[in-house]
Formats: structure tokens, C-alpha cells, sequence
């Protein structure tokens, strides 16, 4: 690098701009499916976000409506089983409301309304108070959790445990505040959270097949995803029997999705085509990955022809070419390794400066756009894909000027011919 300065530095910047693009790619798809509080155990998530029911007119006809769960419904498909630690239903969407106390002017909030096992799903990090019990819930007591954010702009401080907040100007005592949560945690997101029992306009949807709920399955550690879904599988089943005459069945199109297929579900009446996915990420990887890996090829040979007496000399002396070859491809490696770390802070720098543009959710009902930290966007497996594509970057940029190099005769490379 300290002989050709000027090539070594387009090639390190290069290189640095190929793993910038290539991991701020990785990184739309990775904070849609790697940990981060409060759901840092998306590993062991099963999401039923809507169901579909397929319907007999009694006439030949058949007709599919999807839609949000019913608690009965939930109840009836994924609570109580054997192979999860808890089941939570909540609201499928968020809601926006407005939040304040008597004599106060409103702050718009994104709200929604849970039953107590969310807060075993889902780990939140309490800074006063706890959460709501299972008796709040099925009393429908008004009790709230709201975020430290909240607490702040509504009573100027977090010390609020047992005071009162109007909820779209109806009275809620404050049982706990937790710390703000991303829009990016896209289950357990909101700023307000409330026993989804207190809404009692949806008290005959509630006590129905169909509502506004969705549900998220944590299994149990030891428990495979399949092994649950499965059980899920079995109720389901046994669910559509016990409805007999009544001209309709839940099909379940997959249903519960892990957290991969949950993050790419588009509709709710098609089942996510995960490994087309795939294979989409994939071919953009290769075209981030092939295209830099030209240029740079043509780079690195350029700097192997001013090399070539040094080449001559060392296969003169006994050299061999797989020893030349990876030399090479180790001194390369070196550039890539430097060039790609610098790559990665500046993927990470710009994720979390831009995160408002670069994560926006098109169809997003939230009222706060979508913020991203360092701790989401630098996971182990971040380091292990940026290690990877350089490695890859390196071998395709490397490998046919390291092997042309190494085919020089000795007597044209002493005398600074390639050929």
C-alpha cells in the first residue's frame, strides 16, 4: 500500500463503497427479523397476525374473508399450548389517540390494547411500575403502561405510577412506564398499551369468530418452531370440526409464520413466499458483489504488472505458483478486510442517520417513524456477513490476476514482461 498509494487507496474506497451498499441492504432485511428489545427472542416467535375463513354459500360457492382474530378465536387456535411458554393477543394495528390530563393540551400517541401475556412474550424494560394483571384484563380495569417519552411530555417527569391520563378523554390509571420502543419491533410496538378489554365497542367482536386481534406464539426453549407449529396444526383441526353445520373453516395458509415469513407476509389471503425471497436477496447480493468485483479485478492486475519482476525473482529462487497465488490473494485479503470495515461503519453510520428514509413502512399506521439504534443494526451476524463479502469480494477481484500472475515464465517476469 505505502509502494502505490494512489491505486491502494481507489482500491480500499472502492471496496469500502461495495460492502456499504451490499450491508445497508442487509440491513433492510435485518432489522426485520434479527433480536432487539423488546422482541429479542424473535427466534422462538410464531405470528398469526390475521386468519382466513373459507365459506359455503350452501349454493357451491365459496368465499375466503380474512381478517384480525376474535379472543375466542386465539383461544381456541394457539393459547394453552403444550410446547409454548405464552401466547399474547393484541390489537393487530396500532391506534392513534390523544393523551393528556385535565387542563392539558393533547400529545398524539399510537396506542393498543393487549391481554397480560404480552408481557411475557414480549421483554420490556420497566423503569417505574409493572405491567397490568390478568384480572385487570378480564375486569376491564382502565389501567395504562406508557412509554418513558410519554411520561415525559405529559407529567414532565417518569415518577407517574397511580396517577391518571386521559385516553382520548377517558380516565386510565398509569401502572407502569417502560422504556421508548422502535416502530421497527413491529409486534410489540406502541406508546400507550391497555387491557384490549376496556374498548367495549368491540365487546361483540371480542365474543366472535372474527375481531381485532392478532396473536404471537413464544415457544418454549428446547421446542423447534415446527414441533408448535404442528400443535397449532392439530387445534386447528379440531377447532374446524366442533363448528360442523356452520358453512365455514379457518384454513390456516401456513399460519403461524416465523419471523422471517411474518416479515415478508404481504396480504393476509396469500400465503409469503419465503424462499422466492430469497433467492431475490440473493441475486442482488451477487450483482452488489460481481459488479465492484470487475472493477476492482482490473485494479489489482494493474498493480500485479509493476510486481512482476518481484514475481520473476521469487519463482527463480524456487517460489512456487500456489505460494505466489496465496500470497496474493492474502495481501488482497488484507486491503479488503481494512476496506471493509470501513464499509460497515459507514453502512451503520448512514442506517442510523437516515433510518427515518431508510426503514420508512409504506403502509405503516404508526404516528413516529421508524428509529433505529446501533444495537440493532450491529449484531454478531452483521460482522459475519460483512466478514463473508469480503472474503467473497476478495476471491473474485483477486483470484484470475493472482492466477495470470503466477502463470508468468520467469525469464519474461525477471524482465518486466507479463507475457
Amino acid at each position: 500500500m505505502r509502494q502505490q498509494p494512489v491505486l491502494s487507496v481507489i482500491s480500499v474506497i472502492g471496496t469500502a463503497l461495495a460492502i456499504f451498499l451490499i450491508m445497508v441492504v442487509v440491513m433492510l432485511n435485518q432489522v426485520s427479523v434479527a433480536p432487539f428489545a423488546p422482541e429479542s427472542n424473535r427466534d422462538r416467535f410464531l405470528h398469526a397476525k390475521y386468519g382466513s375463513i373459507k365459506m359455503d354459500d350452501g349454493g357451491g360457492n365459496n368465499y375466503d374473508s380474512n381478517g384480525p382474530y376474535s379472543y375466542k378465536s386465539i383461544e381456541s387456535l394457539y393459547k394453552n399450548l403444550k410446547g409454548a411458554e405464552a401466547t399474547t393477543a393484541y390489537t393487530s394495528y396500532n391506534i392513534s389517540g390523544n393523551v393528556n390530563v385535565v387542563g392539558e393540551p393533547p400529545v398524539k400517541i399510537d396506542y393498543i390494547g393487549t391481554d397480560a401475556d404480552f408481557w411475557r412474550v414480549f421483554d420490556f424494560t420497566f423503569i417505574e411500575g409493572k405491567p397490568y394483571d390478568e384480572a385487570a384484563v378480564e375486569s376491564g380495569l382502565p389501567q395504562a403502561v406508557i412509554t418513558r417519552g410519554v411520561a415525559r411530555k405529559v407529567f414532565g417527569g417518569t415518577d407517574v405510577i397511580g396517577r391518571e391520563i386521559q385516553l382520548n378523554y377517558a380516565p386510565f390509571t398509569v401502572v407502569g412506564v417502560v422504556e421508548d420502543v422502535s416502530t421497527l419491533a413491529t409486534s410489540a410496538y406502541a406508546q400507550v398499551w391497555i387491557p384490549f378489554t376496556v374498548d367495549h365497542s368491540s365487546t361483540s367482536i371480542w365474543n366472535g369468530v372474527m375481531g381485532t386481534l392478532s396473536a404471537t406464539i413464544l415457544v418454549k426453549d428446547g421446542v423447534s418452531l415446527e414441533e408448535v407449529h404442528e400443535e397449532c396444526q392439530r387445534k386447528l383441526d379440531a377447532y374446524n370440526k366442533e363448528q360442523g353445520p356452520n358453512n365455514w373453516n379457518f384454513v390456516s395458509r401456513g399460519r403461524p409464520y416465523d419471523q422471517e415469513a411474518n416479515s415478508v407476509a404481504f396480504s393476509s389471503n396469500n400465503e409469503p413466499d419465503v424462499k422466492g425471497e430469497r433467492r431475490r436477496r440473493l441475486i442482488v447480493y451477487l450483482i452488489l458483489l460481481i459488479v465492484p468485483a470487475v472493477n476492482l479485478s482490473s485494479m489489482t492486475e494493474s498493480r500485479l504488472r509493476r510486481r512482476v519482476s518481484e514475481i520473476g525473482v521469487r519463482r527463480a529462487f524456487g517460489s512456487t505458483r500456489s505460494a505466489i497465488i496465496r500470497q496474493i490473494i492474502m495481501e488482497n485479503m488484507a486491503v479488503t478486510l481494512l476496506a471493509g470495515m470501513v464499509g460497515l461503519l459507514m453502512s451503520v453510520a448512514f442506517a442510523y442517520l437516515a433510518d427515518a428514509m431508510l426503514f420508512a413502512q409504506p403502509f405503516s399506521s404508526t404516528l413516529n417513524p421508524p428509529k433505529a439504534d446501533v444495537s440493532m443494526l450491529l449484531q454478531w451476524s452483521t460482522f459475519l456477513w460483512a466478514l463473508l463479502f469480503c472474503f467473497v469480494l476478495n476471491l473474485l477481484s483477486t483470484g484470475i490476476p493472482a492466477w495470470r500472475a503466477s502463470r508468468t515464465s520467469v525469464v519474461n517476469a525477471i524482465s518486466g514482461r507479463q507475457n
